[in-house]
């Protein structure tokens, strides 16, 4: 599934790039070499970021 259309970034990209450190939109824009155009996935990435670091938080426990 796309989350981004303007940059054609799937949702596996994004979270590829969530494993590889990314903890902010920008950053995940910068793993795939693209900048945000009309940021209506920054939103989307948000979530992902912050499932993700649920997810981590549960596993630590």
């Amino acid at each position: 599934m796309y989350v981004c259309n303007c940059n054609g970034i799937r949702e596996r990209q994004v979270r590829a790039a969530i494993e590889a450190g990314a903890s902010r939109p920008a950053e995940i824009f910068r793993h795939q070499g693209c900048q945000a155009q009309c940021a209506k996935c920054v939103c989307e990435m948000r979530q992902m970021i912050d499932e993700s670091r649920l997810a981590l938080a549960y596993a630590a426990e």
